[in-house]
């Protein structure tokens, strides 16, 4: 009979050889901490051990109990979703000229709020802004943390206590509970409702700036869209009727292309320069998205203005760090050089052709010796092009049970992420970057021999 005088003391356990490697590597304070975690898992399972586990398998448990604590939590994956701006997996991955940026900025010292010419305190909003003005033709421009914080810094800065106008159609809630509603309440605008869920027309407008809104607003309407019958006035129309009243339009376009994105044999998303071009005063848009960079939120158009946004006291809490400034400016000088589409892997990844994908997945299959090619759909994702899919070439596996098959591949180091569908275990090579492939494929191998040895 196994009792709790038979657990072995923190003091037993540290004496023992194998743990002096332990407190090498972890520590003493965490070494103790896990041996305590392991007393009290052993005080659990007493009631179904007949008897003691082993010095040698006490060692054993305490260091898996280590090694996954310092598991990070913040892990590189492998993305088989076919998800191309996959949220809840970063987004867009960088280029690898962002990276050596991130790098070059993070490894030592640098010019972050230096001016070197003057060799006094510089402005870090510079860096990015210079490029972004000469990629838009936007007369300045502005970097926070996130697209969120830059409407809401826009908002404040431009609006507070003042009416501004939105169609109804635009009041959406996109993720993570982000409301235009409840943005515009926090910032202290006064929400003036246009038009109808499904038809907004110019007049309307015309009757709210009549009655007393100073400011007109369109905002990306992210996975939300209204198909039928519907109307809304275009930029160009809306920008006409503000400058008539000498009133700014604030365009908040969300995932921020530079590129046309009907070429990829998608719908065309208004690009960043011709929303500049049609007259919109502010632009608001993501760097994470269709621009492909780091998370950011970035603010283009009428230098006036961004004056007195850039002079409001919450944009130093929202401003963007040397991180996020370096993989951004790399990220733009790609497309300022031309070599966004070649360089950039979100556009790497749209511009495969489905022969290229079917030609992998019959390679990953010879490999594998097992599965099927599957015709399927890649989505753009991150509230992105919504509704908007390409024809790409699918990884079928047909297991035992594909959910737990899901599961254990999301425990492989690194973790895959694949989707279940139809009973079958579905892997997109869209999304698997290409120094990543050889790591799915090993572990997809290894799980599928074990699996058919399981009855």
């Amino acid at each position: 009979m196994v009792s709790p005088r038979d657990i072995p003391s923190v003091d037993q356990i540290l004496q023992h050889p194998r743990t002096e490697r332990l407190l090498g590597s972890y520590g003493h304070a965490w070494t103790v901490s896990a041996i305590r975690e392991l007393q009290e898992n052993l005080r659990q399972a007493l009631p179904n051990l007949a008897e003691m586990p082993s010095d040698e398998e006490l060692i054993d448990s305490l260091e898996a109990i280590l090694e996954k604590q310092s598991q990070p939590s913040l892990r590189a994956v492998i993305n088989a979703t076919g998800v191309l701006l996959h949220t809840n997996l970063g987004r867009a991955p960088l280029s690898r000229a962002a990276l050596a940026a991130i790098e070059s900025a993070a490894s030592g010292y640098s010019t972050l709020e230096y001016d070197l010419a003057k060799g006094a305190r510089g402005k870090r909003d510079l860096h990015a802004s210079a490029l972004l003005t000469r990629l838009t033709g936007g007369e300045s421009a502005l970097v926070v943390n996130n697209n969120a914080a830059a409407v809401l810094l826009a908002l404040i800065a431009l609006a507070k206590g003042k009416k501004v106008a939105i169609s109804r159609s635009q009041l959406v809630e996109i993720g993570g509970g982000f409301r235009i509603p409840d943005v515009m309440k926090q910032s202290g605008a006064k929400l003036v409702e246009v038009g109808t869920t499904n038809r907004t027309r110019l007049a309307d407008f015309e009757q709210a700036i009549a009655e007393g809104s100073s400011m007109l607003l369109v905002a990306h309407q992210s996975n939300f869209k209204i198909i039928g019958f519907t109307e809304e006035p275009d930029h160009e129309e809306l920008a006409g009727l503000a400058h008539k009243h000498n009133l700014p339009l604030v365009v908040d376009l969300g995932s921020g292309a530079f590129l046309d994105t009907a070429k990829y044999g998608l719908a065309h998303e208004p690009t960043v320069q011709e929303t500049l071009a049609k007259g919109a005063d502010l632009v608001c848009f993501s760097g994470d998205k269709l621009l492909g960079g780091p998370q950011a939120g970035i603010l283009v158009g009428q230098a006036e203005l961004l004056a007195k946004i850039r002079r409001h006291p919450l944009y130093r809490a929202i401003r963007a760090d040397k991180l996020c400034l370096a993989a951004l400016s790399a990220t733009l000088d790609l497309y300022l050089k031309g070599k966004a589409e070649q360089e950039i892997p979100l556009y790497q990844m749209l511009s495969r052709p489905l022969e290229e994908l079917s030609a992998q997945v019959q390679a990953w299959i010879e490999r594998l010796q097992a599965g099927t090619s599957l015709e399927g759909l890649s989505a753009i994702g991150g509230g992105s092009l919504p509704g908007e899919t390409l024809p790409t070439c699918l990884l079928a596996l047909k297991v035992k049970s594909p959910a737990k098959f899901a599961a254990q591949l999301r425990e492989a180091t690194p973790p895959i992420i694949a989707r279940v569908q139809d009973d079958l275990l579905l892997l997109d090579p869209r999304t698997v970057l290409p120094w990543q492939e050889e790591a799915l494929l090993t572990s997809l191998k290894n799980m599928l021999f074990e699996w058919k040895e399981l009855p």
